[in-house]
């Protein structure tokens, strides 16, 4: 196996991160929609909220890293089930910040241990001093990913709408063209 000259699917960074999310994520999915009713994307809303306080929608969106569109309809989501409030801020109607309710802290509350523990159970998989150094790497290519993402002089935008992009693959330029 070789991430740095991928000859599969399965060598692929990316697609093993995904790969793990999926599989360890999926004990957290299932308690989010079947105990608790809502679902992945509303339970990273509701914790960044936790973490960082009353936010405009815009920079849930940022912190979350997830587009707007998709988060402000996870908003009306929570806010119709009561998690989740939005505030006006100054005169203006469309500003608008959104915060946690009572109800929306005490869900996080008894969800976060659990998904905490679920966390904790996968990480004893490995030794102390791997974790620690696990947690430096997360880093490093995250960083290493951002500056890509902000570098990268590519044009095209996602078309999610309509299931990703309607260009054929053969008119796409290479890599090796861009760089």
């Amino acid at each position: 196996m070789s991430f740095e000259q991928p000859a599969n699917c399965e060598e692929l960074l990316n697609y093993r991160i995904a790969r793990l999310l999926s599989v360890s994520g999926a004990l957290v999915i299932r308690l989010c929609e079947g105990r608790y009713g809502i679902s992945r994307r509303e339970w990273r809303l509701i914790a960044m909220l936790a973490d960082y306080g009353t936010m405009a929608p815009s920079e849930l969106a940022e912190r979350a890293h997830t587009d707007r569109p998709l988060v402000s309809r996870a908003i009306s989501d929570l806010v119709a089930k009561g998690l989740v409030s939005r505030i006006g801020r100054s005169s203006d109607r469309h500003r608008v910040a959104i915060e946690l309710t009572d109800k929306g802290r005490a869900l996080h509350a008894e969800l976060f241990p659990i998904t905490a523990d679920i966390n904790g159970r996968i990480l004893k998989a490995l030794p102390p001093e791997a974790i620690q150094a696990l947690d430096g790497m997360l880093d490093v290519l995250t960083d290493t990913a951002t500056r890509l993402n902000q570098d990268y002089p590519l044009k095209e935008k996602a078309d999610r709408r309509n299931g990703g992009s309607r260009q054929l693959a053969s008119s796409r330029p290479d890599l090796a063209d861009i760089w």
